[in-house]
């Protein structure tokens, strides 16, 4: 069996930044051998669901912004980084960078957490087109979407783990 260092360093990284959702599968003993991307996601997802209203929030806010200050800044998680180039976000022109930004800001406002989508196999313009249908959602409704988008976030990156070993 994995230790639970070894399962924690591996995939503590898979929901953004909540490490403490791979060590609540490990300890709840979800987590069995053959080690496979969709039990783990399985597990994962299971403890992001049963988190607390505020940790589940938590995990949402620790995603960043897309094209945000930390991509400029060179700040964003591997994954993160990986993610965002994949849909050309590092290549934004100025006006296209202002329109993420100027959309970034009223989703804060309004959600009170970044705007999430998985990218992977979207381009910009399919995430624009996405984020100005959102931002007209309710609250509780964009709490959802969000949600599910980091658990698809997640198994993209389980996959993208197994498909290295």
């Amino acid at each position: 069996m994995i230790a639970r260092d070894d399962f924690v360093a591996r995939f503590g990284g898979v929901f953004e930044h909540s490490p403490f959702i791979a060590e609540r599968a490990y300890d709840a003993e979800m987590i069995d051998e053959p080690l496979t991307a969709v039990d783990i996601h399985d597990a994962l997802c299971a403890m992001f669901r049963t988190a607390s209203e505020a940790e589940r929030l938590g995990v949402l806010r620790a995603h960043p912004d897309l094209a945000g200050k930390l991509a400029i800044a060179g700040e964003l998680t591997e994954d993160s980084r990986r993610e965002q180039a994949g849909a050309g976000l590092d290549r934004l022109s100025p006006e296209e960078h202002a329109r993420f930004t100027e959309l970034n800001a009223a989703y804060v406002a309004k959600f009170e957490f970044p705007f999430i989508i998985a990218v992977k196999g979207l381009d910009k313009n399919d995430i624009l087109s996405a984020f100005e249908a959102r931002i007209g959602n309710t609250r509780e409704a964009e709490l959802a979407t969000a949600s599910a988008q980091v658990e698809k976030i997640a198994r993209l990156r389980l996959e993208a783990l197994f498909s290295e070993t």
